[in-house]
């Protein structure tokens, strides 16, 4: 039973760490706003809610199968508890997403540093406690499409958690390194604001698409900073 039950636990997990990479990059977008002493708190206290979260959430799981179900219909689209929770998060992503662009390009074309509003642990904690829920939820829902024992969901969700804190700070420092992988960042968080909201009509757009165009716009943005690095300055 056990050895029938490896593979799909290796595969729960490498979903539930693709998953998680939209939550390590908004992390660690927001922790760069932050002093150096308080972003290790910031993603530790946000992975770390993010674990508890999924754990109580998976103790719910009868109720949190329930929010498939429609609530109501809008133009022959069925709007279900889940779909409200997707597009609350989608516009959210899209608004912070947009916002931090706007800031960053706005920055980049004055001459003048624009004065960035400091922002609270407590505030910053909140926004990523709210995105925590909205990823939980789609990645329980999916974790049950996946697989039916519960104690592999709750391994697979701890398993996952131990490899985003242990990637969460590598990210965070090489994003605030690479001001245009930031950016880069920044659009990703928009598509899958995009995705999120998508889902919660009901035009799922398949995941496989998205994190293919974000790795190979990553690969496009590597070579391009290594080839700006191997051209002679005059």
């Amino acid at each position: 039973m056990l050895a029938e039950a490896i593979i799909p636990l290796l595969s729960l997990i490498a979903l539930e760490v693709i998953l998680g990479i939209d939550n390590i990059i908004f992390i660690s977008i927001l922790a760069d706003k932050l002093p150096e002493s308080q972003r290790n708190k910031l993603r530790f206290w946000g992975i770390g809610l993010a674990l508890i979260m999924r754990l109580c959430l998976l103790a719910l799981i009868s109720w949190i199968l329930k929010l498939d179900q429609t609530l109501i219909r809008v133009s022959e689209i069925d709007i279900t508890g889940k779909g409200l929770i997707l597009l609350v998060g989608g516009l959210f992503l899209i608004y912070k997403s947009t916002k931090e662009i706007y800031h960053k390009t706005e920055a980049l074309k004055s001459n003048e540093s624009i004065p960035v509003k400091k922002a609270s642990f407590g505030k910053l904690l909140g926004e990523v406690v709210l995105l925590d829920l909205v990823f939980s939820i789609d990645s329980i829902i999916t974790a049950v499409g996946m697989v039916q024992q519960l104690w592999v969901m709750y391994t697979a969700v701890i398993v996952t958690v131990v490899i985003m804190l242990a990637a969460a700070k590598p990210i965070s420092e090489f994003i605030a390194k690479h001001p245009s992988f930031k950016i880069l960042a920044l659009c990703f968080l928009m598509m899958i604001g995009v995705s999120l909201i998508a889902e919660g009509l009901h035009f799922e757009i398949p995941k496989g698409y998205i994190y293919f165009s974000m790795a190979f716009a990553f690969l496009v943005d590597v070579i391009q900073m290594k080839t700006i690095k191997s051209v002679p300055h005059k």
